[in-house]
């Protein structure tokens, strides 16, 4: 998987840089070019062709966990510039808002992390997901953690570690994944049950990324790239607490 801004010089990358030569890739799947969402729009996104089709950007700017500008012609521009990819690989354009719950089991040497075997793309990640329209983040933490896990955090109290733009695959200059992560703290693992978009739940050694990773590459699985931030946040929290 290629990182966001890997085709783009740092120099180059600002969206106040003229780059008159700027050529981005189309990332745009089938399902969401015009002409399809004009014959039937997948349940999983919104309907609107081009971001000129949207008619409620001021909300959106509102709402947004990462504040972002429209250009002169009203398209959504990535708030870390340029990335080298057009198009909409996403169910809306401009920030798909979601929330990553991070849940840590025990302390000390004992201490374990939850993590999901992603369906769509194989590897092992925070089990998180979009919220749905007019969901709170921390309604969605709960959601997304009992859909994926089987584990139900409700009544118990996170702590919010960020609200930034994750570096997914399929972001582009248009539209693209902005997560609030939290750390969850149960005093000892309970049981998880991969479902929904997760075909693999499991706790993994959570006292380094260090051993995380080479837990995870011993089991011969790889993690998630765009997670490993989130967790470096909840270790740091972590060790200071």
């Amino acid at each position: 998987m290629t990182s966001e801004t890997e085709t783009v010089p740092d120099a180059l990358r600002s969206w106040s840089v003229s780059w008159a030569e700027y050529a981005p890739v189309d990332v745009t799947p089938p399902e969401l070019r015009p002409d399809s969402l004009a014959r039937e729009v997948p349940d999983w996104a919104e309907g609107a062709a081009l971001p000129t089709d949207v008619a409620d950007w001021q909300q959106r700017q509102d709402s947004a966990l990462v504040p972002y500008a429209l250009d002169e012609r009203g398209w959504p521009l990535h708030p870390h510039g340029r990335t080298g990819r057009t198009g909409r690989n996403l169910g809306r354009w401009a920030e798909n808002s979601a929330a990553d719950p991070i849940v840590a089991a025990g302390r000390g040497q004992h201490r374990r992390v939850l993590l999901i075997t992603r369906g769509d793309i194989g590897v092992e990640a925070i089990p998180g997901g979009m919220l749905d329209p007019g969901e709170t983040v921390l309604a969605a933490l709960v959601r997304e953690c009992r859909e994926e896990t089987g584990i139900d955090l409700a009544g118990h109290q996170p702590v919010i570690l960020s609200r930034e733009i994750v570096d997914d695959w399929r972001n582009s200059d248009h539209a693209w994944v902005a997560s609030a992560s939290a750390l969850y703290q149960l005093p000892e693992q309970v049981t998880a049950l991969a479902a929904d978009d997760a075909i693999d739940a499991n706790w993994w050694p959570f006292t380094s990324l260090t051993r995380l990773d080479a837990a995870i590459t011993a089991a011969g699985r790889t993690l998630y790239a765009a997670h490993r931030p989130l967790l470096r946040r909840a270790l740091s929290y972590l060790d200071q607490h």
